[in-house]
């Protein structure tokens, strides 16, 4: 047995131990018995945001965007392909900045969209801009687990 990973729940906020090993097999949260990966990217909040990303062992890729953000729009269909394609090597969140403009102002959004990598609750990378699929895949590619 590998050695467990520290993964949030995106439904109850619930902090999980799962095997590494146990990543493709569906692992369900202890507490609310959901799934902890869906395929599709996790909303964030400031209530969830430390658990999901703040204690996740697995690299956070977290999607900073507005609802009124043309590029955004275009960015979304992309980085929910990605979060199908790569999920649970990474873990895949989206972060309403206007809903949440204290977590924005916390790391410095200053245009969006921006991708910013996180790795046990410390960012690791940043990406402002928008990004086809290939352009995203190939940034992503250093942080695969």
């Amino acid at each position: 047995m590998s050695d467990p990973l520290l993964l949030g729940c995106a439904h109850c906020a619930a902090v999980n131990r799962v095997a590494a090993d146990r990543l493709t097999t569906g692992p369900r949260c202890g507490k609310c018995r959901e799934p902890l990966f869906t395929g599709e990217p996790v909303p964030l909040t400031a209530d969830n945001f430390p658990a999901l990303v703040g204690r996740s062992s697995l690299p956070v890729v977290v999607d900073f965007w507005a609802s009124w953000c043309g590029p955004c729009k275009m960015m979304a269909p992309i980085f929910a392909q990605a979060a199908r394609e790569l999920e649970p090597r990474l873990r895949f969140a989206k972060l309403d900045t206007e809903a949440e403009p204290t977590l924005a102002g916390r790391f410095g959004i200053r245009s969006i969209p921006t991708l910013i990598v996180f790795r046990e609750g410390r960012e690791v990378a940043r990406q402002p801009g928008l990004l086809q699929g290939p352009q995203l895949r190939q940034w992503l590619a250093p942080f695969l687990t």
